[in-house]
């Protein structure tokens, strides 16, 4: 049990038989009433976001989750196979489960999986990752000075939007967060 006042940011908690984690949290004592903490929580079994309120002092559940460093091998289909990084055990993970990534999962790419009670219920991204530019219109000489963008489509399909001075074959650094370039590598 955890009580609300010792919330954190990324502390995972069970709710109404969900899983959630704290996104944000915010103590809030009214001059007339209780205190409470106003909080934002990320359900985990299904991405959606809620606001919710506790009254101040009272005590929820923790979840304990476990993280597990996987290595993404190859899909077939709907199937996705992931490996431990620890044990080489492998595991079958079907593509609705990972829908909100599957851009950005390439060969041997290194993901932690988070288990609850041995029900996995999401999948944690690298920050940023380094994706080959596979096909992208070719910059317009003298059109390369502006923060002018360009749609380039990168190995694992995913379209990104690049500035004008990016080529094919070029590898770029993308944020996993809102799937924006970043950088050139």
């Amino acid at each position: 049990m955890i009580n609300v006042n010792d919330f954190k940011t990324g502390v995972t908690i069970v709710v109404d038989d969900n899983i959630f984690q704290v996104i944000e949290f915010q103590h809030v004592k009214p001059g007339k009433g209780p205190a409470f903490v106003r909080t934002k929580l990320k359900n985990l079994r299904t991405g959606a976001n809620i606001d919710y309120t506790f009254t101040a002092g009272i005590k929820v559940e923790r979840a304990l989750v476990e993280k597990k460093a996987m290595q993404y091998l190859y899909n077939t289909g709907d199937i996705y196979v992931f490996m431990n990084m620890e044990t080489y055990e492998q595991i079958e993970i079907n593509k609705q489960l990972l829908e909100a990534n599957i851009d950005y999962l390439k060969e041997n790419l290194e993901v932690e999986l988070v288990f609850y009670n041995d029900e996995l219920i999401g999948i944690n991204m690298p920050e940023k990752i380094e994706m080959v530019v596979t096909n992208t219109e070719n910059a317009t000489k003298g059109n390369t000075a502006t923060s002018a963008l360009k749609d380039a489509i990168v190995e694992t399909g995913l379209i990104v939007k690049v500035p004008l001075f990016i080529n094919e074959g070029e590898t770029i650094i993308i944020s996993t967060k809102d799937g924006k370039y970043v950088s050139r590598k």
